[in-house]
């Protein structure tokens, strides 16, 4: 049994030991240095031990496969000087991020059905939530950096996109309720971002800072309704945009906004729990602001966690030192490591007082990885149910989606359009998308961002693509932050109208904004179906429809034998 060290009163602590409990560094899900997939961003195990030395409040992981990742947290918890908040980004399930659990379909999916059945969009976004805070606490992730509140009424936002519930404040609302409501069966914290609202943006903050000239009234009836039900709720983190509000405080972004933080959401909305700063290596922070100054400025502004500085033992020293100068009030720090201490209480599942010199958190041993919790037949129908219910399909009106397909299909050409093929985890050699066409006589047509130039596109087209062979295209395309999808949405239309009457059916993954814009340019009656799910049991689904007459398979089951996870 793994044993984590005792936490001691915020008081004991030195003033280094306190600012390093504010800091929340990132790291791989994978055991060994030499499988570090983003090494400018993640810890090595050596610069891991000395951050967990000097006290780091918690680790953001990324990568690898759920069981590691259930190693990977007792490790880590085992080596802390003080236990430690152990996040993730699993907005769409531990399986989004970590091979092996379930990945649900983006929340916008959610909206979707929402605006057909309020009561089951309910009641599926509660379950989502409980059995993402499930396999989470499972493999030893008690921090879900989830939900997102934004409101997307911006079609054009490419960070946010179908990352939130939908594009109206009162769905979205309703819709984090039940996310967060579900959570609480089990011992994680939960996190509403981005504060105040970056739905309305058009830019990616993890590139440039955003600027969104919206005044106080307009933020009060839209973007400000989600996190105010969130709080009502009982969320236990809120998370900071990285975009400027000049309306509001035309000196700072919002992450680095006392005005914003510290007045807006601490004093005027009552917010009594931890404010993380969006990572603050992010383009939007790092292109005017020194790694040590922002770290300065966000905890004056009254953030209370620093999620993934730029340089870890740099801005520790920095905020050491501004306290020391009277920049920073030494009271302002303690009472984030007491919000800190209050939230380690809550995920250890100990009484939460206003003393904490004296509690129960002795020697905490480690909760054991629970791999039967992962990936259950429960949880996995449930994100089955929400991306079939949530799938979109046209065709002629006149008939059935069945009858618009030509019978019997003719094979020809199977075209694959996805963003960048080298980081995509959902297409493999099995991913259905590639095997169910293959099977029935398809010719794989393999296309991304990195091997199509839009600038020569003829000159692809003639090397590529038969453009008098009957075609089914599938396009893999959604807001993606560093990649906005925009490129390849570009070059998925001249495909189209190259291809003209040879396109046989359309199947798109991903952004319903691309799924509008593709069915004008098809013929009428053309069979196209859009699933908001990207993930092999999504492109199951979807194809489902279109190739089960011709393909002899009866049900999602005999699909779902097609491939492996």
């Amino acid at each position: 049994m793994i044993a984590t060290p005792r936490l001691p009163s915020p008081e004991s602590l030195s003033l280094a030991e306190q600012v390093a409990q504010m800091v929340v560094v990132r790291t791989t899900g994978h055991l060994f240095d030499h499988e570090v997939e983003y090494p400018q961003w993640e810890s090595t195990n050596a610069q891991l031990e000395k951050y967990l030395a000097l006290g780091v409040g918690g680790v953001i992981l990324l990568g690898g496969s759920a069981a590691e990742v259930g190693v990977r947290t007792q490790q880590l918890q085992s080596l802390a000087k003080y236990p430690l908040l152990m996040a993730a980004d699993i907005e769409e399930g531990v399986g989004q991020r970590f091979s092996g659990a379930t990945w649900f379909a983006p929340p916008m999916a959610l909206g979707e059905i929402a605006r057909k059945n309020l009561p089951l969009a309910l009641d599926l976004a509660g379950q989502m939530g409980r059995a993402i805070a499930q396999e989470a606490i499972a493999i030893g992730l008690n921090w879900l950096l989830a939900p997102v509140v934004d409101v997307n009424n911006n079609p054009a936002n490419p960070v946010i996109n179908v990352r939130a519930f939908g594009e109206t404040a009162d769905i979205v609302a309703q819709l984090t309720s039940a996310f967060i409501a579900g959570t609480k069966k089990f011992p994680v914290l939960t996190s509403a971002k981005h504060f105040p609202g970056h739905g309305d943006t058009d830019m990616d903050s993890h590139l440039q800072l955003p600027v969104v000239n919206h005044g106080f009234e307009r933020l009060q009836a839209l973007e400000l309704v989600p996190f105010e039900r969130a709080i009502a709720a009982g969320v236990d983190s809120i998370m900071t945009a990285h975009l400027q509000l000049p309306n509001i405080d035309p000196d700072f972004p919002a992450t680095l906004s006392p005005v914003t933080l510290s007045g807006l959401l601490r004093q005027d909305m009552g917010f009594g729990g931890l404010i993380v700063t969006d990572a603050l290596v992010m383009g939007g922070i790092t292109q005017q602001y020194g790694a040590a100054e922002a770290a300065v400025l966000a905890v004056a502004a009254g953030a209370d966690v620093l999620l993934m500085p730029g340089d870890v033992e740099g801005a520790i020293a920095a905020v050491c030192e501004a306290v020391e100068s009277g920049r920073i009030a030494a009271t302002a720090i303690l009472q984030a490591v007491e919000r800190i201490w209050r939230a380690k209480h809550k995920i250890a599942d100990l009484p939460v007082t206003d003393s904490f010199s004296q509690h129960a958190w002795q020697q905490q041993a480690v909760p054991p990885v629970q791999i039967e919790k992962i990936a259950t037949d429960h949880n996995r129908a449930i994100a089955q149910e929400i991306l079939r219910t949530s799938q979109q399909v046209s065709h002629a009106p006149s008939q059935s989606l069945s009858q618009a397909i030509s019978a019997p299909l003719i094979p020809g050409q199977n075209l694959v359009l996805v963003d960048d093929v080298l980081h995509c985890p959902f297409l493999g050699r099995t991913a259905p998308a590639v095997t169910l066409p293959t099977r029935l006589g398809y010719a794989l047509r393999l296309v991304d961002n990195r091997s199509a130039d839009i600038n020569r596109l003829d000159t692809t087209l003639d090397t590529t693509l038969d453009t008098t062979a009957t075609t089914l295209v599938q396009l893999f395309i959604r807001g993606n932050p560093f990649r906005s999808g925009q490129g390849l949405t570009d070059i998925a239309i001249q495909y189209i109208r190259a291809l003209g009457s040879q396109v046989q059916a359309v199947v798109i993954y991903g952004s319903p904004y691309v799924w509008h814009q593709i069915q004008d340019l098809l013929p009428a009656g053309t069979p196209c179906v859009f699933t908001y799910g990207q993930m092999k049991e999504a492109q199951a689904i979807a194809l489902q429809p279109l190739l089960t007459p011709t393909a002899g398979l009866e049900s999602l089951q005999a699909l779902d034998s097609s491939f492996t996870d």
